[in-house]
């Protein structure tokens, strides 16, 4: 169901249609995936557990603070929330089958935005043959989705953060920098050229490298996490966890700098700030005790010696990466 299909009258808004009639809009004629085997209408949903077990993640997006109304369109967003959850199981070597999302928003917020933040949520499910399981609407004084993604692992052993040892190989899949870009872009109100729409969309929803956490935890890795704080600050905690240093290669991230170069020189920005402190792409990163496995290419090494990432054998002087609290 889309939101041109919804039913839902343009001007109604949460408050005037009431919460049990805009949940049944919202959830009426929905495709549960394979997984869900109970979904919304009860009070909990049945979500079944491949090998016994259910790695579990769950994360919140405030408005105003994690996206904008003014710069995302409510479909961005809901494509957005799923998105950064559905990475935290690929770096767990998992795969995300069933997500349960909480909407808060004030009393005035349309029904129609409502219904095309729900159509984002289930098109970034769908990608992954997932979909919501369930949820629930209250109201806020402002936007706030609070996640939950259930995912199924397929018999491996989950692929920590702490088994990164001296020698193994460090790795990464997906693209650095481009979320960071199009955040300066968009605060600088700088449109250029068409290279700069796609760093702007690649801001407002994220494209994780989907199915490349179980190809990792199938080819050995030994550690794992998804890039959203920034590859520095998220390769620390793959340091400080395995006890060990990181040293990274500069030169083999120099196809996302020049991807940003352009959009760094219109808002003076550095492109090495983005790409090594830029968060929320959602690519992955991870250690291989050999060669990493096609579509992943190797950064740098683990190395014995004091927990620190280096680049090029040296301490990074610039972004260190987001602070939750700054």
């Amino acid at each position: 169901m889309t939101g041109e299909d919804s039913g839902a009258d343009t001007g109604d808004t949460l408050a005037t249609a009431g919460e049990f009639v805009v949940i049944d809009r919202l959830v009426a004629g929905r495709r549960q995936a394979g997984a869900v085997t109970l979904g919304p209408g009860d009070d909990a949903a049945v979500v079944t557990a491949g090998d016994g077990r259910t790695v579990v993640s769950t994360d919140m997006l405030v408005q105003d603070r994690h996206f904008r109304l003014d710069w995302s369109a409510p479909r961005d967003v809901g494509r957005k929330a799923i998105a950064q959850n559905a990475a935290d199981i690929e770096a767990m070597g998992g795969r995300a089958t069933a997500f349960v999302v909480a909407f808060g928003a004030p009393a005035d917020t349309s029904v129609a935005a409502a219904t095309e933040l729900t159509d984002g949520l289930w098109a970034e499910a769908a990608l992954l043959d997932a979909s919501i399981a369930g949820g629930d609407l209250v109201r806020a004084p402002l936007w706030v989705l609070s996640v939950t993604v259930l995912g199924d692992l397929g018999g491996r052993a989950p692929v920590r953060r702490s088994g990164a040892r001296p020698g193994d190989t460090v790795a990464v899949t997906g693209e650095l920098g481009r979320s960071a870009a199009g955040h300066a872009l968009y605060e600088h109100g700088v449109d250029g050229p068409a290279g700069f729409a796609e760093l702007r969309r690649r801001h407002l929803t994220p494209q994780p490298p989907y199915g490349q956490g179980v190809v990792a935890a199938d080819a050995g890795a030994t550690a794992m996490t998804d890039v959203s704080d920034g590859l520095l600050a998220d390769l620390g905690h793959i340091a400080t966890a395995s006890g060990a240093g990181i040293d990274l290669d500069g030169s083999s991230f120099d196809g996302d700098r020049r991807a940003v170069a352009e959009a760094a020189a219109a808002v003076g920005g550095d492109p090495w700030d983005w790409v090594l402190g830029g968060g929320e792409d959602h690519a992955l990163v991870a250690t291989f005790p050999g060669a990493p496995p096609p579509g992943w290419r190797a950064v740098g090494r683990v190395v014995d010696g004091p927990v620190a990432v280096l680049v090029d054998g040296a301490p990074w002087a610039g972004n260190p990466g987001w602070q939750s609290f700054d």
